[in-house]
């Protein structure tokens, strides 16, 4: 069962001014995570933070994880064996980057920080009361809120005793690739930027590409997208959720974040499954990176898996008895240790000896 909540949570994965930041009173820790809170333009935001047991007043630095889309609950409680489980903050194991880091990630705006899951849609995400997603979540669901807050929760975590200023990195898959890289774009305390499973040419052209790739000599869905895309571009600060998806969200997340990447100079680990939508674009930025001579970008392919790094069966459909996450989250870290600045741990002394 705990498998079955785990692959159904992946499959679902696809600055500052004017914020107004303070620390709470102290909160109880949340199923081994620690909770943080603060307020950005007057909304709550809830944070957790995974450290290792025993070291979570060592002063480590700080990695940030940006998660994808959809409007899911942090953490999902449900039933296993007559008892009550809870599904895991991110979709890897943190444990390994803990030895290194205190690893964080941040709740969706107006989005349960817990919830059991009879409460949540089929794919795990949130419903108020009306049956639909959270009003405002959906009037807060736009790229710049994302990386204003999140850059505004930054602030907040450097100023705990616990978190060293430097290095600093920050992740993001799929979505939270383009949110990961123009925060990146954005701050100069950024040290290291891990962009996964993302496409440097925006959400539309991942979009088309998996309608092409379910095309046959009589389908074709391209057509009514490049339309919508139309509609889109002449209303891009269009806010109505009526029917999903704003003009505005989609306008926003198809800006290329190869505009964001191409002028970083930090170190830039791009990972990705070869069989995603995204890879030709990914293709194409990695050849015009190589032109450019720009030697700041690192590169890590899973062959043969798709978005969530899930190898595909001979029928297409993703095999979830390989889960791949652990295996990816190890290798950034292993990145990480060859780029510096790295991390330094302010040990304890050790005893006198006698």
């Amino acid at each position: 069962m705990a498998r079955y909540i785990r692959y159904l949570l992946i499959c679902c994965l696809v600055s500052v001014s004017g914020a107004m930041l303070y620390a709470q009173s102290p909160l109880p820790d949340v199923y081994g995570y620690r909770h943080l809170q603060t307020i950005f333009k007057g909304d709550t935001v809830d944070i957790l933070i995974k450290s290792k047991k025993g070291e979570e007043h060592l002063k480590k630095p700080l990695f940030l994880f940006c998660q994808g889309s959809l409007p899911q609950p942090l953490l999902t409680r449900y039933e296993q064996n007559g008892q009550t489980a809870v599904t895991n903050a991110f979709v890897f194991n943190p444990d390994s980057l803990t030895r290194h880091y205190h690893v964080a990630v941040i709740s969706k705006a107006y989005v349960p920080l817990v919830a059991d899951q009879r409460d949540l849609n089929p794919d795990f995400t949130y419903k108020d009361s009306t049956g639909r997603f959270p009003r405002k979540y959906l009037e807060r669901y736009y790229l710049n809120y994302y990386v204003e807050r999140n850059l505004a929760v930054i602030s907040f975590l450097l100023q705990q005793p616990w978190i060293s200023p430097s290095p600093l990195v920050v992740a993001g898959h799929s979505e939270g690739s383009t949110i990961a890289a123009k925060m990146a774009s954005r701050s100069t305390r950024i040290s290291h930027l891990i962009y996964s499973g993302g496409n440097p040419q925006g959400r539309m052209l991942t979009l088309i590409s998996r309608e092409r790739a379910h095309e046959t000599d009589t389908t074709s869905g391209a057509g009514a997208l490049f339309s919508q895309w139309e509609k889109i571009t002449a209303q891009p600060q269009n806010m109505d959720f009526s029917d999903g998806d704003t003009y505005k969200v989609t306008h926003d997340f198809s800006q290329p974040p190869a505009n964001y990447l191409r002028r970083l100079k930090i170190p830039v680990l791009i990972t990705f499954g070869t069989r995603d939508a995204g890879v030709p674009y990914l293709d194409l930025f990695r050849t015009e990176m190589i032109r450019l001579r720009k030697k700041n970008f690192y590169y890590r392919e899973y062959p043969g898996t798709e978005h969530n790094y899930f190898p595909l069966k001979p029928n297409g459909k993703p095999d979830y008895d390989v889960f791949n996450w652990d295996r990816v989250a190890e290798d950034w870290r292993r990145w990480l240790l060859t780029q510096p600045p790295l991390p330094a741990l302010n040990l304890p002394a050790p005893p006198p000896s006698k």
